[in-house]
């Protein structure tokens, strides 16, 4: 299957972001890296967080280097989960990258990407010939969400745990992988242990309603559903992300014990262009420090630009990386799920060496390539890969 045969070496630098976000690559996937002979730099402090030590990496092998963060960046392939924002530039120029880039979204990272001359690869782009994800933790962003919403709910619902309250009323709105997921989330309150406890406090359990874009996009049945929700869950994809679904005023609809559980957490870039904007209008974003915001929160305001309206508030739960609230866990199946990824990047000779019309994993591969975004496989990266080693 090689075509090009550069002397591919992966640098697995850590992700420098929130203090809560403590997952990396786990030396299982290390190991398969180096069972192929490819040398593979990982960045001092690799696996800290989450109890390991850089020595469960340099014993898998001599091809294991632990170096700085700007020299794992300096490598042909850089491997990160989240997107590195403000290191692309300390990435040589013909160099690949694959990260969560979340193209759909992120205009000025495609433009960014294309001006530094950096192959990329989306893994949340990465899908099967159905359409399917093929790297993806869709059960953990639902259930970490949901355990959330319900943790919150706790606190705003006097009657939580009143035998004689009605059920628990959850709308989701979304019914792909996600949502799937948090039907069934919700109807365990969140977590299987607080679902055991409320069993044997004999308490009434949760009515989930899923609505798909034929009825959230009907404002009467929209409005309506809003006023009888104790839980409202995001689990949308919009084809048009510069479009809001819900209304700020809406929310005044809601009981003022209502949770938002936000699980797209798309972001707001009113600047680009087109724009986008939160499906539900005027709600915070958070992360692994922060995820649940109250009405009165003081962060609330920094997080939702000035001109989006935001002044009617519930309460609400969410976080840019809810799989990282079990961060172990979490990196065991992203690191099985990328096996075979990137042992056909390996045969390919690089990203480079991807075919459209090449096996499963290679199609997958391409479709998320920024080569199939841009329309075009002649970017300049996929002619100096061959050119540059390390």
């Amino acid at each position: 299957m090689a075509r090009l045969e550069p002397d591919l070496t992966f640098g697995l630098p850590r992700m420098h972001k929130e203090a809560g976000e403590r997952r990396d690559f786990l030396p299982a996937l290390v190991q398969a890296l180096t069972s192929l002979g490819i040398a593979v730099a990982v960045e001092d402090g690799i696996g800290a967080g989450m109890g390991l030590s850089e020595d469960d990496y340099t014993s898998i092998s001599p091809l294991v280097r632990v170096v700085s963060n700007d020299e794992a960046f300096d490598q042909s392939i850089v491997l990160t989960l989240r997107a590195p924002e403000g290191r692309y530039e300390a990435m040589r120029r013909g160099a690949s990258l694959i990260a969560m880039l979340h193209f759909p979204t992120r205009p000025a990272r495609i433009r960014l990407l294309e001006a530094l001359g950096i192959d990329a690869i989306s893994l949340d782009g990465i899908a099967d010939d159905q359409g399917r994800r093929l790297v993806e933790n869709c059960r953990a962003v639902a259930w970490n969400g949901l355990e959330a919403a319900f943790d919150a709910l706790v606190t705003t619902y006097e009657r939580m745990t009143d035998p004689y309250r009605g059920p628990i009323r959850v709308t989701i709105m979304g019914a792909g992988a996600i949502g799937k997921h948090a039907v069934e989330a919700a109807t365990k309150f969140g977590s299987q242990e607080r679902q055991d406890r409320y069993l044997s406090m004999n308490l009434p359990g949760v009515e989930v309603v899923t609505i798909g874009r034929n009825l959230t996009g009907r404002a009467g049945y929209l409005r309506d559903r809003l006023a009888a929700t104790d839980v409202l869950v995001d689990a949308t994809q919009r084809s048009d992300p510069s479009t809001r679904i819900v209304p700020n005023a809406w929310l005044a609809l809601m009981p003022p014990h209502a949770v938002i559980c936000d699980l797209v957490v798309d972001p707001y870039l009113l600047d680009a262009d087109p724009p986008t904007v939160r499906a539900i209008e005027g709600i915070p974003q958070g992360n692994l420090d922060r995820f649940i915001f109250a009405p009165h929160d003081p962060d609330w305001d920094a997080t939702v630009p000035d001109g989006v309206p935001s002044a009617e508030r519930r309460t609400v739960v969410s976080c840019y990386s809810w799989p990282g609230v079990h961060p172990k866990s979490c990196m065991e199946l992203y690191g099985v799920q990328l096996d075979p990824l990137l042992r056909t990047i390996v045969a390919c000779g690089g990203t480079a060496g991807i075919r459209p019309d090449g096996d499963f994993h290679e199609r997958a591969l391409f479709r998320a390539s920024l080569r199939a975004w841009a329309g075009t496989e002649d970017l300049e990266p996929s002619r100096s890969l061959s050119l540059r080693t390390a």
